[in-house]
């Protein structure tokens, strides 16, 4: 025992978290695919088990190998993969993939393995990884609105441009996450202001254009109005399916729950190993079940806040902030949406949900995290002489 935790390095609690949401996955995971295993193929379940521990296993492979590297890379990685991103981004929206006329360009295929790779969440990283590289350079200096434009705000937008046609609630959030992270490292508040303004704007003629010519290119503007309508519509409607379906499994759940694997809703409630898996696990495991998932949300917050108050380097902390704050924020609104305390979005919950992509990203952020927690970091003169990427971030 003493051996493994020789090699992994970082906050313990973070570790013990991690592997606490993880391992029970595997239980809510399991049992919300049974309607998926009769649904489209024989009945066999031990498929998505496999699947879903391969997806754990490759997360964890990122976690540990992002968590070796000194954080202090991360600098210049993030330039060079903000136009990697872009571009893949830019590929994916070109697919034109459609639903019911909407655009659903959200994946691309990885060649020769057969894997669907969600880019948006990967952009939400670098981006944010970015955002505070940038922010760090400018700490304590004064500057102009327009210095800030072309460094920070034109990549900001292009990326959330990319995002925002087939995914306005991953946009949302990442536009948010952002506006706090500058905000948390020093930004002007009348500079912010022009930007929430400027973003306003956008949204808007976004969605004005996108209602007057339709045709010109698929959008999911009418599904996010509709979902903000059925969300303030006290009415039953057909269209609230899913949220009903997610309200008669909390309510089935009690205190206790019914059991693991004992779920009734499971077999009528859409995406019920993904989106709405919290649903579920409440069933399952009742009041006492969800708050203790909660809890262990919240504890990673506070952790969270630990490593950014024992950072002694400013692009540590933000960092920490930057890719680990919407984790957090993810899970809520995840849970938030199955109560109905917030309209439907799409948000996985981190490490518990089904999906190669959230795990993945959630992993390679907390490997991040983790690495600023073990100050994996190299001396300033080493920094200036024997890190070309940071040299390329000073230079940009």
């Amino acid at each position: 025992m003493k051996n493994l935790f020789h090699y992994i390095q970082g906050d313990r609690a973070i570790w013990a978290i991690v592997g606490l949401l993880a391992l029970f996955s595997f239980l809510p995971v399991y049992s919300a695919s049974s309607n998926l295993a009769y649904m489209y193929s024989d009945g066999n379940t031990i498929q998505f088990l496999l699947k879903h521990f391969a997806h754990l296993l490759l997360g964890f492979a990122i976690l540990y190998g992002v968590h070796k590297i000194p954080y202090n890379y991360f600098r210049g990685l993030s330039i060079i993969a903000l136009p990697v991103i872009v571009i893949l981004l830019l590929i994916t929206l070109s697919q034109g993939t459609t639903i019911d006329g909407a655009n659903a360009s959200r994946w691309i295929h990885i060649p020769f393995v057969g894997v669907t790779f969600q880019t948006s969440a990967l952009a939400a990283v670098v981006l944010m990884t970015y955002v505070a590289r940038y922010l760090s350079r400018i700490k304590d200096k004064e500057v102009s609105f327009k210095e800030t434009v072309l460094p920070l705000w034109v990549p900001v937008f292009i990326v959330l441009a990319l995002i925002l046609p087939a995914n306005f609630s991953t946009t949302a959030i990442l536009f948010s996450m952002v506006v706090i992270l500058v905000f948390i490292g020093g930004y002007p508040l009348r500079y912010l202001g022009i930007v929430l303004g400027a973003g306003l704007i956008f949204l808007t003629l976004f969605i004005l254009s996108a209602k007057a010519f339709p045709e010109v290119f698929p959008n999911r503007v009418d599904t996010w109005m509709s979902r903000i309508e059925n969300f303030t519509d006290k009415e039953d409607t057909e269209a609230d399916y899913q949220i009903e379906k997610a309200k008669i499994a909390i309510a089935s759940g009690g205190i206790a729950g019914l059991g693991p694997g004992k779920s009734v809703q499971k077999n009528f409630l859409p995406q019920s190993s993904s989106d709405f898996i919290f649903a579920v696990i409440v069933e399952e495991f009742g009041l006492v079940g969800a708050v203790i998932l909660l809890l262990l949300y919240l504890l990673l917050l506070f952790r969270l806040v630990i490593v950014v108050h024992k950072s002694t380097s400013f692009f540590g902390k933000l960092l920490v902030v930057g890719v680990g704050l919407p984790i957090i924020f993810q899970a809520l609104i995840n849970m938030a949406v199955a109560v109905e305390l917030f309209p439907v979005t799409g948000q996985t919950l981190p490490l518990i949900s089904s999906g190669g992509t959230s795990i993945w990203m959630t992993c390679l952020a907390l490997g991040m995290i983790l690495s600023v927690s073990a100050k994996r970091e190299i001396e300033h003169k080493e920094e200036k002489e024997e890190n070309p990427l940071d040299i390329l971030s000073e230079a940009l």
